[in-house]
């Protein structure tokens, strides 16, 4: 896996993460001169998650934001006046006006899914959305995020559960931000680490400082990879902390400010900063025109969305529902009978050793070799397994791959089989 980037690239990290923070001070601004419509989530302190996971994805690849995600949005190719005009419910928004928070997508050229206020409905969707890629053979990753409060939902269990048992090329990013609204982590899940849950699926978890944008992108990359490689689904815990209150009616006065300055002191653009100095990737000038060029945008994109008109009462019903307005086609690119019968059966076969029951052990190999009996030779079969390529998914194939059906073997053959004699 290659994960270096370009000096260029280093700096393109600082630029969205920039213009993320600056957008949304910009936004809690016209908040409170009540020129947004909706509410303001602010995403402070979690920019470098946002950023280094959608920053790790290939154009070609499917993600669906939450609230506090727009640094995902700027990276996959929105523009501030987007995010300026959709919050002041501007017929020049994304979804003209019909909405005035952050509840919108593009299907067509950024593949971006939009939120879903019901937290955790997402992970089924894009587990979907994952699985058709695979069937259509484009060869996608779908991604989205989920807060630790809603990792505590029955669509998180159910959803991840899903991906996990048709190993869909999908990775949940799991933003643990240390506060579910004003509930503490500590409050409501018996983990330190959340990536644990993901041992209930049988499926990879990683733990990342989600205050290290390169961390967080380096490890989200590799994800993709895996995912890539059939190897999916994976689940990123990301540790981070949310700066402000759950939107901005909410002081966060439940915060104990000890804890904000722990986390003041990890700013993960202050600390890219310091990298970018550290290691000679930039200087004073280059810094000076990138946060100008930041300035620049900002300032037409916002004097665009100001001066942009509402929508008019007669344009309520328009867009309510699709009459023809654009065509719905599946982009294949494999061919079609690579996925219909005959090429597609699977024959009818159900191997379970043991049928699923429970089966007795007398004692461990460890007791027995320590007992002086020697451990049970691998068998033939065994043997075998052993020397297989590991377990992959073709895209296009799902768990009645034979592949599948070899893993189940091999986990099966690593266990002890020391069965109990019956007494006659």
């Amino acid at each position: 896996m290659n994960t270096k980037l370009t000096p260029e690239q280093y700096l393109e990290l600082y630029y969205f993460m920039q213009l993320n923070r600056q957008l949304e001070e910009r936004l809690v601004r016209l908040f409170r001169q009540n020129k947004i419509v909706g509410g303001v989530y602010s995403s402070l302190g979690q920019e470098g998650v946002s950023v280094g996971t959608a920053y790790a994805l290939e154009p070609r690849d499917w993600l669906a934001p939450m609230i506090r995600n727009i640094g995902a949005l700027l990276v996959k190719g929105f523009k501030p006046r987007d995010i300026f005009t959709q919050h002041m419910a501007k017929y020049t928004s994304p979804t003209h006006g019909k909405d005035g928070t952050s509840h919108f997508g593009d299907l067509k050229v950024r593949h971006v899914v939009s939120p879903i206020s019901m937290l955790g409905d997402l992970i089924p969707v894009m587990t979907g959305v994952a699985m058709a890629g695979r069937y259509l053979g484009q060869k996608i990753v779908a991604l989205t995020w989920i807060g630790d409060g809603g990792s505590s939902t029955g669509a998180f269990h159910e959803g991840l559960n899903f991906a996990a048992a048709q190993r869909a090329p999908f990775v949940l990013v799991l933003e643990n931000n240390q506060w579910a609204y004003s509930t503490p982590v500590a409050k409501q899940v018996p983990l330190r680490d959340l990536a644990d849950r993901a041992k209930a699926y049988g499926i990879a978890s990683k733990i990342v400082d989600g205050n290290d944008v390169l961390a967080v992108y380096e490890t989200t990359k590799g994800a993709v990879e895996d995912c890539r490689a059939g190897r999916g689904p994976v689940l990123i815990e990301v540790k981070t902390m949310r700066m402000k209150g759950h939107a901005q009616h909410d002081p966060a006065e439940y915060v104990p400010k000890a804890m904000f300055e722990y986390w003041k002191a990890r700013d993960p653009i202050a600390r890219y900063e310091a990298y970018l100095t550290e290691h000679k990737l930039w200087d004073e000038k280059k810094k000076a025109e990138i946060n100008a060029r930041i300035e620049r945008e900002l300032d037409d994109d916002q004097k665009f969305a100001e001066e942009s008109p509402m929508p008019k009462p007669e344009q309520a019903k328009e867009g309510v529902y699709c009459e023809g307005c654009h065509t719905i086609e599946a982009q294949w690119q494999r061919p079609k009978k690579e996925v219909m019968p005959p090429a597609a059966s699977v024959e009818a076969l159900w191997k379970v050793a043991d049928f699923g029951a429970l089966v007795p052990e007398t004692r461990s190999a460890a007791q027995a070799v320590a007992g002086g009996a020697k451990p049970p030779a691998a068998s033939a079969e065994e043997v075998a397994l052993e020397k297989q390529a590991p377990l992959r998914v073709p895209f296009g194939r799902g768990p009645k791959d034979r592949a599948f059906e070899r893993e189940r073997q091999e986990k099966h053959a690593a266990k002890p089989q020391h069965h109990k004699r019956r007494k006659r």
